[in-house]
C-alpha cells in the first residue's frame, strides 16, 4: 500500500485451471490464499470467470453473503432454491441475498460457446436475513461515457439493491474522459476494476483486469482512456 493506494496488477491475482472453468481470483479463494489479499473492506471475493460451452458450477450452498454476478458476454443459467430459474445476459446484474441459506447454481446456457462474468461477494451488514434474489437489465444509455450506479443499499432504485452500504457503478467510455468521484458515505473505501483499456489515479497507469483500491479519501479523479469499460464499487472498510 502506497499512502491511500492499493494496487493489484492483474497477474498477481491468483488462478484456477478446472478444463471447464477458468478463473482469476483478485482476493483468497479456494486454493488460493494469500494473507495479504483477503478483502478490501467488505468486498470480500472478485472473480473472474471463464466457463465453458454446457458447463458450470452445480448446486452449492451460501450462507450470510450478498453474492452479485455481472455477465461480461455469453449467457449464464442461474437456479435457486427460492425457485428462480434464470437466464442473465451482458447488461443484466444479478444479486442473491443468501441469508439464512441458499443453494443455487450457474451454467453457462449456451453448447456452443463460453460465457464470462465477474462474481463478487459482499459482507451484508446484518446477518440471516431472508434468502432473496433478484436481476435487472441495465440500459446502456445510463452507463455510456459515465459511470451509472448498477448496485446500491436502496430498494426501488436503479440497478439491485444490497444489505449493505454499498454502490457498483459501471462505465463503457469510447472517447477518453477526466472524471471524479465523490463517495457517499464517510469512511468508505473505492476500489476500481478495469474490465478492458486503462485508466490514470493519481500517479498510476493501470490497465486491463488491474485494480486499484482507495481508501481515506473523499474526492477522486480519473483520466480514463478510450475504449474502456471500468466498474467502480464503493465499499465500508470495516
Amino acid at each position: 500500500m502506497k499512502d491511500n493506494f492499493i494496487i493489484h496488477k492483474a497477474e498477481t491475482r491468483g488462478s484456477a485451471d478446472l478444463g471447464w472453468l477458468q478463473s482469476r481470483h483478485t482476493f483468497s479463494f479456494g486454493n488460493y490464499y494469500d494473507a495479504e489479499r483477503m478483502s478490501f473492506g467488505v468486498l470480500r471475493v472478485l472473480n473472474d470467470d471463464i466457463v465453458a460451452p454446457g458447463k458450470g458450477f452445480g448446486t452449492h450452498p451460501h450462507h450470510n453473503m450478498e453474492i452479485i454476478s455481472i455477465p461480461l458476454s455469453g449467457d449464464l443459467q442461474h437456479a435457486d432454491s427460492t425457485g428462480r430459474n434464470e437466464i442473465i445476459k451482458q447488461g443484466d446484474i444479478q444479486v442473491m441475498s443468501a441469508g439464512t441459506g441458499i443453494e443455487h447454481s450457474e451454467m453457462n446456457a449456451n453448447p456452443n460457446k463460453e460465457v464470462q462474468f465477474l462474481q463478487i461477494w459482499i459482507i451484508p451488514r446484518v446477518k440471516d436475513v431472508q434468502p432473496r434474489y433478484e436481476q435487472a437489465t441495465m440500459n446502456p444509455e445510463d452507463y455510456q461515457g459515465k459511470f451509472g450506479r448498477i448496485v446500491s443499499p436502496t430498494k426501488h432504485s436503479i440497478g439491485v439493491w444490497v444489505h449493505q452500504e454499498t454502490w457498483f457503478y459501471l462505465g463503457v467510455f469510447d472517447k477518453p474522459l477526466e472524471t471524479s468521484y465523490q463517495i457517499k458515505k464517510k469512511g468508505n473505501g473505492v476500489y476500481v476494476f478495469i474490465i478492458e483499456g486503462g485508466i490514470r489515479v493519481e500517479d498510476f497507469q493501470l490497465h486491463k483486469r488491474d485494480a486499484i483500491g482507495i481508501v481515506d479519501k473523499s474526492l477522486m479523479h480519473f483520466q480514463i482512456e478510450a475504449n474502456s469499460t471500468i466498474l467502480l464499487m464503493e465499499v465500508p472498510m470495516e
